[in-house]
């Protein structure tokens, strides 16, 4: 779909001369980062692994060794970004202690949350707009560790709700899978048809809705 041509980039014009470090020397934030920041202005497609190694000071040889493609760097790097998104949500005690006192307006708030985030991510808007079909296999043949660790959290919240008495009587994997998939309809295609105060206000009433006993 969009492969790396190992050959026409070892065939290029030279480098520019300047620092180059070990790929294996510097933490991997450091290459994620200068992945990030030019997919996020030129798009996956338009995104060489030679554009990397010169944004992250590395050479192409030691990067590849760390990378194989530019695909395999940027799911890397779209893991990253949306783990992060995932990470800010509450967890833990703060998690525990909302779920006891309001577990269904939590459940739903997280959820409604994620997905405002997700929508609004510089990085999945200029995925959207410039490489659409790089999000296609994660849509309709295989799940990515993103929305494995989203439906592992969603999932967590469920089981406690169902267990409180505040959410129907269900299994707590098959609720999780039907949020997830309403949520990513929601982050992807919900802006072509409404705005973002619209979407969240709609999908805490469906959430809502759906979830009660």
């Amino acid at each position: 779909m969009m492969s790396q041509d190992l050959n026409s980039e070892v065939a290029g014009p030279a480098e520019p001369p300047g620092p180059r470090t070990a790929a294996n020397a510097i933490p991997e934030d450091v290459i994620l980062d200068a992945a990030r920041d030019l997919i996020a202005t030129v798009g996956i497609r338009r995104t060489t692994m030679a554009d990397v190694a010169r944004a992250a000071k590395v050479s192409r040889a030691t990067l590849y060794r760390r990378f194989p493609n530019i695909e395999t760097l940027a799911a890397s790097v779209t893991t990253r970004e949306f783990n992060a998104v995932l990470d800010a949500a509450p967890t833990g005690a703060e998690l525990d202690a909302a779920i006891a006192t309001e577990p269904l307006d939590v459940l739903v708030g997280l959820v409604v949350h994620l997905v405002h985030v997700s929508r609004e991510h510089p990085l999945l808007r200029r995925i959207v707009e410039l490489d659409p079909e790089w999000l296609t296999p994660y849509l309709l043949q295989r799940t990515g560790r993103t929305s494995t660790a989203q439906l592992d959290r969603i999932e967590a919240v469920v089981t406690q709700a169902v267990a409180a008495g505040v959410v129907r009587q269900d299994d707590p994997h098959e609720l999780a899978t039907a949020i997830l998939l309403l949520a990513w309809s929601f982050a992807l295609t919900g802006p072509v048809f409404a705005t973002p105060d619209v979407l969240d206000h709609q999908l805490t009433e469906l959430l809502t809705r759906y979830l009660k006993p």
